[in-house]
């Protein structure tokens, strides 16, 4: 398998949590493939990521309820999973009808391509989700959703204004759902962020608050019709199933990570 580092060996950081909590008896998310990869490689998560918080399995559930409604009201529409890694939400959520576009850098692809194969509606690309020439592999333009699960808050804010305003462009009534850091974190993550002795996470340059989304958006392009923000629903183990109860205070709720949903116009705006 390729070694990975920076930003690619966070796929596996994200395997952790998910699959850990597929594995757990009363887990709230059910990914077969996730916990078969998992058990596969050959690594010591734990020693490398710490102990499993939940955080990646809420935001895949949360992201699968969200683009499984999509796909009932779209039959046969395309969903562009960027910076894919080895998130295994096609295999969960597959109606059978469904065009899938998993993009990610060709290290990342290569890693992934060893335990989950591309197939007619389910296709590899190996590009950077800035190279936009990923954009000219969507054949249904008319009905496009577009993820990005731990992704863009690697990028400078220049490169996430760049890429957004260009998918709303490009793809009239596009819907997207990504995850935001708040500020404060980015600024953490740029000085140098030990997640344990061993793993140091990549710098995370572009972060934003919650209350501050919306309006940044509709500031960035005059093609999003509707924002909307929520914080992340469960967390396991102290102290980060406190986040949960925080979130409910508005006050505090701007300091939290979040997961955006955004709908663009069919017009001009």
């Amino acid at each position: 398998m390729t070694e990975l580092t920076g930003v690619p060996e966070t796929m596996l950081w994200t395997l952790h949590n998910r699959a850990s909590e597929a594995l757990r008896p009363d887990g709230f998310i059910r990914d077969d493939e996730a916990a078969r990869i998992y058990q596969l490689i050959d690594y010591d998560y734990q020693r490398h990521f710490g102990r499993p918080d939940g955080s990646h399995a809420t935001r895949s559930a949360m992201f699968d309820e969200v683009v499984s409604s999509w796909m009932d009201a779209h039959p046969g529409g395309t969903v562009v999973e960027l910076g894919c890694g080895l998130e295994t939400q096609f295999q969960r959520i597959d109606d059978g009808q469904v065009q899938w576009l998993c993009v990610d850098v060709p290290e990342a692809i290569a890693v992934r391509d060893c335990f989950l194969k591309p197939t007619d509606r389910c296709r590899f690309i190996g590009k950077d989700a800035r190279d936009l020439s990923w954009i000219d592999e969507v054949e249904t333009p008319e009905a496009v959703f577009v993820t990005a699960q731990g992704l863009l808050m690697y990028f400078e804010e220049a490169e996430v204004r760049r890429l957004l305003t260009t998918i709303l462009e490009r793809f009239p009534g596009v819907e997207l759902m990504f995850d935001v850091i708040p500020r404060w974190f980015s600024r953490k993550s740029m000085a140098g962020l030990w997640k344990t002795k061993l793993y140091r996470v990549p710098p995370m340059p572009w972060g934003v608050n919650p209350d501050e989304i919306d309006s940044l958006l509709r500031a960035w392009s005059t093609r999003v019709a509707t924002v909307q923000c929520q914080p992340y629903r469960r967390l396991r183990g102290f102290p980060w199933s406190l986040l949960v109860r925080m979130a409910r205070v508005p006050a505090l709720r701007k300091g939290m990570p979040s997961i955006v949903q955004v709908v663009g116009t069919r017009d001009g705006g």
